[in-house]
């Protein structure tokens, strides 16, 4: 229960550096290339009026949809899936290079006939050869 609750409070965390990247550093860039383009102020006004900037329309109360906010949130998920995405590959390779120890052999070869048999077989079911006495061999 502990682990979970540390793990959520770290992906809370984790969101909020991802958030501030996005916003601060990948969109202005990004921004700038498209033609000095602000994202989070990217907005469809739905009434008469004519509004400036998004803040402008959201004081008088008009309608819109805030597609720059959404495209913010959209980078910031594919930012945080990538970096879960790496996460977890991560971790699936170390747990598959933690190999194992070999299980026990539960079979052998007959030494005369080459079939194979259990290890706890005195005779050979095959060739009917007693391992006993094989075994006693040099």
């Amino acid at each position: 229960m502990v682990d979970m609750a540390v793990g959520i409070i770290i992906g809370a965390a984790f969101g909020r550096i991802v958030t501030s990247l996005v916003n601060a550093m990948l969109l202005p860039p990004l921004g700038l290339v498209l033609g000095k383009v602000d994202f989070s102020n990217l907005f469809v006004n739905l009434s008469w009026s004519h509004y400036d900037t998004l803040a402008k329309a959201k004081a008088a109360g008009a309608p819109t949809l805030n597609y720059g906010i959404f495209l913010n949130n959209v980078i910031n998920f594919l930012i945080v899936a990538f970096a879960i995405f790496l996460l977890v590959r991560g971790i699936n390779r170390l747990r598959r290079q933690q190999v194992a120890p070999a299980p026990e052999p539960t079979t052998k070869r007959c030494r005369y006939c080459d079939s194979t048999i259990s290890m706890h077989a005195i005779r050979c079911p095959q060739c009917t050869s007693d391992l006993q006495a094989a075994n006693a061999r040099p």
